[in-house]
């Protein structure tokens, strides 16, 4: 229902390059330039700046962009409403989710989600915790799934998931040598394990998120409150992905933090094992996002519904 040439000029806006709206948009790069030209010569001005490295709106073009996004709002909720007449949802649901969400906990509850509502599109964009904030800001998404806190105040958020950090070795890793008395297993980790005293993380290379992470910055928290300054680790690496933390600790490069979620297959096989440590807890709270205000009709406000009624009974 949304204008054609509106939304090709949207697309281009959000992506601020015309190759990457045309690959979102499945279109040649000349088609998005025409209609971008024919959109100009419509309005009879200019709506970008093309320099060489990239382009930018101008001042006619960000005055047209936020009409373009309320036309764009106007246009799902029109839709929305009719298919509510009968009984149905559908459209596009564009979620933004931090990378462990996206890697572990989302798939399954975005595939049970899809079988409730079939004739929903997702669209799924992945990224650390600040990047999916930018893109709620931008709106670039209707709302994101993060495992960091929120220092934006101008986000709702509402808690959906609890995950733990454990730190983990390779399976032939030499450490620890001295061990205190067994810690308690749980389901997903196995039986007791011995433990280490938090002083002994000053002894190993670590391996940790990049900056900007929300598994970054509930590690250091917890480390500080632990007695522990960052300045007293090694830290080997920053790496980008838990996946890549994981291979490093398989191959033998140091110690690692991750969620308990994301090494359940490395467990079954035995290449990890999880090191506990005395006074260390890592907990944090996955947080659904979103602008303020009631909950959105259509996609968005479904998956909302469905993923704080849903997601408790995934963590047990």
């Amino acid at each position: 229902m949304e204008n054609f040439r509106l939304k090709v000029f949207r697309t281009v806006a959000e992506e601020s390059s015309f190759r990457r709206a045309a690959e979102r948009l499945h279109l040649s790069q000349p088609a998005v330039s025409q209609q971008i030209h024919a959109l100009e010569e419509e309005l009879s001005t200019t709506l970008f700046d093309r320099g060489k490295a990239r382009i930018r709106l101008t001042g006619a073009g960000s005055v047209l962009l936020r009409y373009a996004r309320k036309g764009a709002r106007l246009a799902d909720e029109a839709r929305a409403a009719l298919d509510n007449l009968r009984g149905e949802t559908t459209g596009t649901l564009r979620i933004g989710a931090s990378m462990t969400v996206t890697q572990y906990i989302l798939p399954r509850m975005l595939g049970a989600f899809l079988q409730q509502h079939p004739r929903i599109e997702p669209a799924v964009t992945s990224g650390n915790t600040e990047h999916i904030v930018e893109a709620l800001a931008a709106q670039k998404i209707d709302l994101g799934l993060i495992e960091g806190p929120v220092s934006s105040r101008e986000v709702f958020r509402q808690r959906f998931f609890e995950d733990r950090l454990v730190l983990i070795v390779g399976r032939r890793y030499p450490w620890p040598e001295k061990s205190g008395p067994a810690k308690p297993g749980s389901a997903k980790l196995g039986p007791a394990r011995p433990t280490i005293p938090v002083r002994a993380l000053t002894e190993v290379p670590l391996l940790m998120r990049e900056r900007g992470s929300g598994s970054r910055r509930v590690v250091e928290l917890a480390l500080r409150r632990a007695g522990l300054r960052l300045s007293d680790l090694r830290i080997a690496m920053d790496l980008d992905s838990i996946v890549a933390i994981i291979s490093a600790v398989e191959a033998g490069l140091g110690a690692g933090f991750v969620s308990e979620w994301a090494i359940q297959k490395e467990l079954r096989l035995g290449t990890v094992r999880v090191i506990p440590v005395e006074g260390l807890e890592m907990r944090r709270d996955m947080h659904l996002i979103r602008p303020f205000g009631p909950i959105p009709e259509g996609p968005p406000g479904a998956f909302e519904r469905f993923i704080l009624a849903e997601a408790p009974r995934a963590s047990h």
